[in-house]
C-alpha cells in the first residue's frame, strides 16, 4: 500500500547516509585514525555491510603515544591491523545498550568495558563522544589508543 511504501521511505531516509569511514573523516578529530586505516587496508571492511561498533581513538589520543609510534605502526601493517581491529567489535551498540563486562574484539582480545559514574571506559580509555551512527555500525570516539595485550 501507498503507507506501507511511505514508512518503508521514511525508515531509509531516517538511516544515516554514511558508514564508519566516511563518518569519521567528517568528524574532524578522527583524521591520523583514518590515516591509519589506510595504510592497514581496513578501508572495505569498515565500509562493509557490518555491524560494527568503533571505539574511535581521537588525534589528541593518538598525540599522546610517545614520539615516534604512529610513523612506526604506519609502517608495520600487521601490527597497525591488529591494534587497528582490537578497537572494534562485531554488532551496533548504542550507549544506552553498552553494559559493564567483557567483550571480544574483532582482532579477539578481550575489551573490558566499565560504566564509572555517567562515563563509559574501554579499558582505561574514556569515550569522550558517544553515539556517532553510521549506515553500517555505530563510533564511540576515545580519548586513549587501545593497546592489545
Amino acid at each position: 500500500t501507498a503507507a506501507q511504501a511511505k514508512t518503508a521511505a521514511v525508515s531509509r531516509n531516517d538511516a544515516p547516509a554514511h558508514d564508519i569511514v566516511e563518518t569519521a573523516i567528517a568528524a574532524g578529530n578522527l583524521s591520523i585514525l583514518v590515516n591509519a586505516l589506510k595504510a592497514a587496508g581496513l578501508v572495505a571492511t569498515l565500509k562493509g555491510e557490518g555491524p560494527f561498533t568503533v571505539f574511535a581513538p581521537t588525534d589528541e589520543a593518538f598525540r599522546k603515544l610517545p614520539a615516534g609510534t604512529v610513523d612506526g605502526l604506519l609502517k608495520d601493517r600487521a601490527k597497525l591491523t591488529s591494534i587497528l581491529t582490537y578497537h572494534a567489535v562485531a554488532g551496533k551498540a548504542m550507549a544506552k545498550d553498552i553494559k559493564a563486562g567483557d567483550v571480544k574484539s574483532i582482532q579477539g582480545g578481550m575489551l573490558v568495558i566499565a560504566l564509572p559514574g555517567n562515563n563509559v571506559t574501554i579499558n582505561n580509555a574514556k569515550v569522550v563522544k558517544a553515539d556517532m551512527e553510521t549506515s553500517n555500525g555505530v563510533i564511540h570516539s576515545i580519548d586513549t589508543v587501545l593497546m592489545p595485550s
